[in-house]
C-alpha cells in the first residue's frame, strides 16, 4: 500500500486544476476496472448527492429593530409561527411547524399546504414574507406590535440550521395491516401494497463515509445550492447500529448537522413539502465532497447499491420486527419481493437530482472554485472494520 493523500494536497492539485474527481457513481465503475489501489491513486476527490426531505431543518433569522425597539415573544412568518425564546429580533423558524389555523388532521388526512419549509422557500425565491411580532414591552423594548413585508435580501442576518439531515440509510417502509395509513414515509397502502424508501443509494454521503472519517466540524458540503458545512453530528446519531463488512450499517444510523448562508441558496435545493396526513417538511439538497486519501476510503467510496441493504419495516406497528432485508439495487429496480409477493417500491428520494448535485459538485472542484475542508473535530463512529475483511466481503 502506498503513501496516502492529504487535504493540503489535494487542495493544492485543485488550485493547480490538476485534480481527479469522480462521482460516488462513476467510483464503482473505475474500482471495478482498476482495482482499489490503482483507483486510489489516480482520483483525488468522490462527489456525492441526496434530495431528500428532511423534517429537522429551519433557518435562524434576525429580522432587524422596530422603531420603537421591541423584544418578540410571538412571531409569525407568512403565518407559521417561529420559535421567539432567544432575544429581541432573533427567531428560528422550523420546516415543520404548519400554519396556525391549519386543521391538521382534524379532517383526516390533512393537507399541510403551508408551513416552515413553504416559508423557506419562499424566501429563497425572493418572495416578500409578512412578519408579525407580538411583545409584553419592557422600559428598554417598549413596542408591543410589529408587522412587516420583507424579503431574504432586507434581512440582516439569515442562516439555514439543520439539526438532522443526509441519514445515513433509512428503513424501507410498508403497512401489513387493512387500512391505508399516512406516515412521514408517505401514503403506505394495506395489505404490503407498497414499499417506500428514501435513499440515494450508492450516492448517498454517508454510505460513502460509512465510519465518517472525512465528516466533521468545518467539512465544506453543498447545501442548499450554495456552499455550506457540517457543524457536528445530528440529534439521534447512531453509529453503534449493525453494519455489513463493507462498513455500511444495514439500518438507520449516523446523521449530520448542517449549516450554511440561506442568502446564497437556490429554490431548486430548498423545497417545501406538504406529507399527506403527517404535516409539513423541507426537501434539502446536500453534496459531500469525499477525499481519497487513501486506498480505504477509495473502497468506501465505490460502494455499490447492490451491495447496500436496508430493512423492510412495517409503519402500522402490527409487526415489530424488520420482515426482511433488500438491497439498492432491488429497491431502485421498482419492486421487491416481501413474504413471497412482489411489492412496487416508492423513492421518497430523488435519485436524478442526488447525481445532479454530485456533478454540480465535481464541476464546482473542478473549476477551483470549491476547496476541501479539513474536519477540525470528527463526528463520533464506532471502532472500524478491518481493511481486509472488507475487501473479502467485495
Amino acid at each position: 500500500m502506498g503513501r496516502g493523500k492529504t487535504y493540503q494536497e489535494i487542495n493544492e492539485k485543485i488550485r493547480r486544476g490538476q485534480a481527479v474527481v469522480v462521482t460516488a457513481e462513476e467510483m464503482v465503475g473505475i474500482v471495478r476496472k482498476k482495482g482499489v489501489a490503482r483507483a486510489a491513486r489516480e482520483v483525488d476527490v468522490v462527489t456525492t448527492g441526496t434530495f431528500s426531505p428532511m423534517c429537522s431543518s429551519g433557518a435562524f433569522i434576525n429580522f432587524g429593530h422596530a422603531s420603537p425597539p421591541i423584544k418578540a415573544s410571538k412571531v409569525w412568518l407568512n403565518n407559521v409561527p417561529a420559535y421567539a425564546g432567544l432575544a429581541a429580533v432573533d427567531i428560528y423558524i422550523g420546516a415543520t411547524e404548519p400554519e396556525a389555523d391549519d386543521p391538521l388532521n382534524k379532517i383526516h388526512p390533512g393537507a399541510f399546504e403551508y408551513g416552515g419549509g413553504h416559508v423557506i422557500q419562499d424566501l429563497v425565491s425572493g418572495k416578500a414574507v409578512l412578519l408579525r411580532a407580538e411583545a409584553y414591552g419592557t422600559d428598554c423594548y417598549p413596542n408591543r406590535y410589529f408587522e412587516k413585508h420583507f424579503t431574504l435580501n432586507e434581512l440582516p442576518f439569515a442562516t439555514l440550521c439543520n439539526p438532522r439531515n443526509g441519514y445515513q440509510n433509512y428503513n424501507c417502509a410498508t403497512n401489513v395491516s387493512r387500512k391505508t395509513i399516512y406516515t412521514y414515509m408517505g401514503v403506505l397502502k394495506p395489505n404490503l401494497g407498497n414499499a417506500n424508501y428514501c435513499s440515494a443509494g450508492q450516492l448517498s454521503p454517508l454510505l460513502n463515509d460509512p465510519y465518517y472519517r472525512t465528516l466533521g466540524l468545518g467539512t465544506r458540503i453543498f447545501l442548499g445550492g450554495a456552499q455550506g458545512f457540517i457543524t457536528w453530528h445530528g440529534t439521534q446519531h447512531k453509529p453503534e447500529t449493525a453494519r455489513l463488512p463493507n462498513g455500511t450499517p444495514r439500518s438507520p444510523a449516523g446523521t449530520l448537522m448542517l449549516m450554511g448562508e440561506l442568502k446564497q441558496m437556490s429554490p431548486r435545493w430548498l423545497m417545501g413539502a406538504s406529507i399527506l396526513g403527517y404535516g409539513c417538511s423541507l426537501v434539502v439538497g446536500v453534496g459531500v465532497p469525499i477525499p481519497i486519501l487513501d486506498e480505504e476510503m477509495a473502497r468506501f467510496t465505490s460502494v455499490s447499491d447492490e451491495e447496500i441493504v436496508t430493512q423492510v419495516k412495517d409503519y402500522s406497528f402490527t409487526l415489530q420486527e424488520p420482515i426482511c432485508e433488500v438491497n439498492y439495487a432491488q429497491l431502485r429496480s421498482g419492486t421487491i419481493r416481501v413474504e413471497g409477493r412482489e411489492i412496487p417500491t416508492v423513492p421518497l428520494s430523488s435519485y436524478v437530482r442526488a447525481k445532479e448535485i454530485a456533478e454540480i459538485l465535481k464541476n464546482w472542484i473542478e473549476k477551483g472554485e470549491f476547496m476541501l475542508g479539513e474536519p477540525q473535530n470528527m463526528i463520533p463512529s464506532v471502532p472500524r472494520v478491518e481493511a481486509s475483511d472488507v475487501k473479502a466481503a467485495r
